[in-house]
């Protein structure tokens, strides 16, 4: 039945139209839109995601040559190189956000019942934030150090099917603990986090939102053991204690009790101490949890290598995450189309058939079939093999 269409306009078949225009209306400006609408503008952008584009002049180049084509891909507008500057640059970013969140809620909802590598019911998110270096003699807003620029994200990942359900976009010198201000913990999900989100106050608003937390403890941790668990020590495990702060400040902060789980990595040769404020599960499905924070590292390898968001098209703040937003856009639609149709093969094996394949007639579901299961990057697996004794639960 998509025999006449182009593999792109199929693609963007899967985009819910109406949540895209309500987002238009959420956020009036003044920016014209009837020769080059805000779906045109996205539109071309999607394109310049999905086919390696390096800038603005590459999309308009590209564009071009397949003038006769375009209208078929949905765009009805002219393509200029300095119009679609000036839409980047003046129209709301948030349209663009809060459309990438809706896809969000949709890509969730396909994947809620995936794995991700332990055994559990609850939501389970790993945050992090990755840096982004730019020049900052053309982005000033993005200061990093005092000679440097940088444009940082903080995200927060549901590793069922990594799929981001929250990105924050700053100047580099933001720290990552303004994360654990911005979202909204979900009572009974567990948020994995490095030693870098250990704050103990906000730690506290996270349990008594009756979350919970995996997170890695610093070295200088001052606590007094109140009970310990037997451990398989044949496992890695070294202990499992009940434990209470008591340094300086931090028994206020954080007054509820913990559980103190310490892992030996025999591969790495490393011991790994973790504090977490549930109780109840397993201690070597504590580790394995943290275990499963790599999901985050290969998302942020993933996208600076497959996502154009490495050569910014604009210098501005909006344009900057005008341009983030709609790459998180392209990811997670991607993601649908993956699940909807049933496709076995990785985002990154799709998304190199998809860059080959936008202006065919072939029908996407039939193109997508054809592919043959690859296997990722070695190394990308073996980032995934932390705790490797403990990598069955």
């Amino acid at each position: 039945m998509h025999s006449g269409k182009l593999v792109f306009a199929q693609l963007m078949e899967h985009l819910p139209l109406h949540a895209f225009r309500r987002c238009v209306a959420k956020y009036p400006s003044r920016y014209p839109t009837l020769k080059f609408s805000h779906l045109d503008q996205f539109l071309c952008m999607a394109f310049a995601q999905l086919t390696f584009r390096e800038s603005l002049r590459d999309i308009e180049t590209c564009l071009r040559a397949y003038a006769s084509k375009l209208y078929h891909l949905g765009i009805r507008g002219g393509v200029a190189r300095s119009t679609l500057a000036d839409a980047n640059e003046k129209r709301d970013w948030r349209i663009y956000q809060d459309f990438a969140l809706s896809l969000i809620d949709v890509a969730r909802k396909l994947y809620a019942h995936d794995s991700f590598g332990v055994e559990l019911a609850n939501t389970v998110y790993a945050l992090d934030s990755t840096v982004i270096d730019v020049c900052l003699s053309l982005f000033p807003w993005a200061r990093f150090q005092h000679d440097q620029a940088a444009v940082k994200l903080h995200t927060v990942l549901d590793l069922r099917g990594s799929i981001p359900s929250f990105v924050h976009v700053s100047e580099g010198n933001t720290t990552d603990l303004t994360l654990l201000d911005r979202i909204a913990f979900e009572p009974g999900s567990f948020y994995i986090m490095d030693r870098g989100y250990v704050d103990f106050a906000r730690l506290y608003a996270l349990h008594r939102a009756q979350a919970f937390f995996v997170i890695r403890a610093k070295a200088n941790l001052q606590y007094r053991c109140l009970a310990s668990q037997p451990v398989d020590k044949h496992s890695g495990l070294r202990c499992d204690q009940r434990i209470v702060l008591c340094g300086r400040l931090t028994d206020v902060k954080f007054p509820s009790p913990l559980r103190r789980v310490k892992f030996y990595d025999a591969t790495n040769d490393k011991l790994l101490v973790f504090l977490t404020n549930h109780f109840d599960l397993s201690a070597a499905n504590v580790a394995a949890l943290y275990r499963c924070r790599w999901h985050i590292e290969l998302f942020f390898k993933w996208i600076k290598q497959h996502l154009r968001i490495k050569a910014f098209f604009g210098t501005s703040q909006n344009a900057v995450k005008t341009q983030v937003w709609i790459a998180i856009a392209v990811y997670v639609l991607v993601a649908i189309v993956r699940k909807r149709l049933n496709v076995q093969s990785s985002l990154h094996t799709i998304l190199q058939i998809l860059s080959l394949a936008l202006f065919e007639k072939q029908p996407l579901d039939q193109l997508l079939a054809q592919i043959m299961n690859t296997n990722e990057a070695p190394e990308a697996v073996n980032q995934l093999n932390l705790f490797p004794q403990i990598s069955g639960h």
